[in-house]
């Protein structure tokens, strides 16, 4: 598949849409860090297309306590992939995530 050749105009706008989408998971990892958010409410987010696309790896990351050893420890157990995104998480996955780290 050939990368489409986008006018500046088009490349520009692309550019500030993926922006504001790191912007958003950002303030959502803030959120979580900070305690104004629970792991469930930000579960239950996953509809929404940009926080779906956020790493489950990269989530639990941001919860306090968790490195990347502890987080690739927890993933391995739960049998969830490391290239998993929230989006992709089944509900037995979900659950399993919730029981463990809430």
């Amino acid at each position: 598949m050939a990368i489409p050749q986008l006018s500046a105009e088009d490349r520009k706008a692309a550019l500030e849409k993926a922006k504001a989408a790191r912007t958003k998971r950002a303030e959502i990892r803030e959120e979580l860090k900070a305690g104004k958010l629970s792991l469930k409410e930000v579960l239950d987010m996953k509809d929404d297309p940009v926080i779906g696309r956020m790493k489950v790896s990269t989530l639990i990351e941001t919860l306090p306590g968790y490195g990347e050893a502890k987080t690739a420890k927890i993933m391995d157990e739960l049998k969830i992939a490391e290239s998993r995104r929230l989006k992709g998480l089944g509900a037995r996955q979900e659950a399993a995530l919730l029981e463990r780290l809430a």
